[in-house]
């Protein structure tokens, strides 16, 4: 028997649950994860760096000191390794980073990794395979290595996304984005606009108005002011139309002093290592051509993990490594390319009926449960239980309606489809 050597490159929570199937089958894989850092966890991990690391690469984590999970626990074990059982259900990352940790040594992945390495290059060799070249960030030392396949799992929340704003070269005050975030220190007694609404926006924006903030604005283009419960310093308006040497215009005509532009608008997905051969591309942040967000059309021994976002993500991550093992060991035969990609343009044509952008090709949400039934089919695997969707879609909607308080409730799973609130 021919033993497949895989690379998995990242060793965070993605990376370490396919590394773990991997390993698991050591008759038909051997397995090798390069991290750059000194750590598993990947964004889990807090540095109070920002920039770049010791070695002049630029910090993956966008971890804050403070933060705590925004979705309960109950939701963010892997199928076969919950996290143990305590009262709360919303937790401090140092708890989520420990969970990894013990996740890893669990299942032997941590022998398996290749700390302080980073990856240059993957290229496609014309025999089938692909050369992977890589730096020993301590030696300074290049290593080209062949691979049967190749697992990315280098994560989406590093290469932050920065809006070109009308007139913001003439700001005088400070402008910071969430990936360089750390703690509320800096805007104590500051007048904060906070550009954008999604669960960082939400979340940073009630953490430096409750951490000293003059005022706060949230700035965002939801139709509808945000229904949730807001610190008093608090206010919410449009988008930003334009930008003054010390103050806010927005869309709807209002004005507002600012010393901190702080934008919360998310990350770009980014492969700086993929070579132009491996036909990659990122198009309005829709990674492409890929089949059910994870296997690249032209070149099926190459998938891209964990790229779907709001999602019960430690499960999917789980689900999407063993789909792709199981095509890698024959067990499953994908489509041919012309169904793939056909496959694909359906899906996007539902996304655009729903009134989705490109931006959005990987936004899971409510769709996250077709999309777990659909890979579950694809690799004749059981789906995973809805009682994760249902609670997902539970906390998504407690995070509108009581920013402040939502993270007190506390959850139980009854079974594949319940849920009880325990308080």
């Amino acid at each position: 028997m021919v033993v497949k050597r895989v690379a998995v490159i990242g060793a965070g929570a993605a990376g370490l649950s396919a590394a773990r199937h991997l390993v698991a089958d050591p008759d038909h894989f051997a397995c090798t994860v390069f991290e750059q850092t000194g750590n598993v966890g990947g964004t889990w991990v807090y540095t109070d760096r920002v920039g770049k690391d010791e070695f002049g690469l630029p910090v993956h984590s966008s971890m804050y000191k403070s933060l705590r999970t925004n979705l309960p626990k109950e939701i963010m074990g892997f199928p076969d390794y919950p996290i143990p059982e305590q009262e709360r259900s919303y937790l401090p990352a140092k708890d989520i980073l420990q969970f990894l940790n013990d996740y890893a040594d669990h299942f032997r992945v941590r022998e398996r990794v290749r700390f302080y390495h980073h990856v240059l290059s993957v290229a496609p060799k014309a025999g089938g395979g692909w050369a992977v070249r890589t730096r020993d960030l301590r030696t300074e030392q290049d290593q080209e290595e062949e691979f049967d396949a190749v697992m990315v799992c280098n994560g989406h929340y590093s290469k932050p996304f920065t809006p070109a704003l009308p007139g913001v070269d003439s700001f005088l005050g400070a402008t910071l984005h969430s990936h360089d975030y750390r703690t509320p220190d800096s805007f104590k007694g500051k007048n904060v606009v906070v550009i954008g609404a999604g669960p960082s926006g939400m979340d940073l924006c009630l953490e430096v108005a409750l951490g000293g903030a003059a005022s706060v604005v949230l700035s965002h283009h939801w139709p509808e002011p945000i229904n949730t419960r807001f610190p008093d310093n608090v206010r919410q308006a449009a988008d930003v139309a334009r930008v003054m040497e010390r103050s806010v215009e927005f869309a709807d005509g209002t004005t507002a002093p600012a010393d901190v532009l702080f934008y919360c608008t998310g990350y770009l997905y980014s492969f700086p290592f993929l070579s132009d051969e491996c036909r990659v591309r990122v198009v309005d942040n829709h990674v492409q051509p890929l089949y059910k967000h994870l296997v690249h059309v032209d070149h099926p021994t190459l998938a891209l993990v964990g790229l779907p976002f709001y999602v019960c993500a430690n499960s999917l991550f789980d689900l999407q490594a063993r789909v792709f093992v199981r095509t890698l060991k024959g067990e499953v035969v994908l489509p041919s390319r012309e169904e793939m990609l056909a496959d694909t343009e359906r899906e996007m044509e539902r996304r655009r009926a729903m009134g989705m952008k490109n931006r959005q090709a990987h936004m899971m949400g409510p769709l996250q449960g077709d999309y777990y039934s659909e890979l579950a089919a694809l690799g004749n695997l059981d789906s995973l239980p809805a009682v994760l969707t249902k609670l997902h879609n539970e906390s998504s909607q407690r995070f509108l309606e009581d920013l402040v308080n939502y993270r007190e409730d506390i959850y139980k799973i009854i079974d594949q489809d319940n849920y009880i609130k325990a308080n």
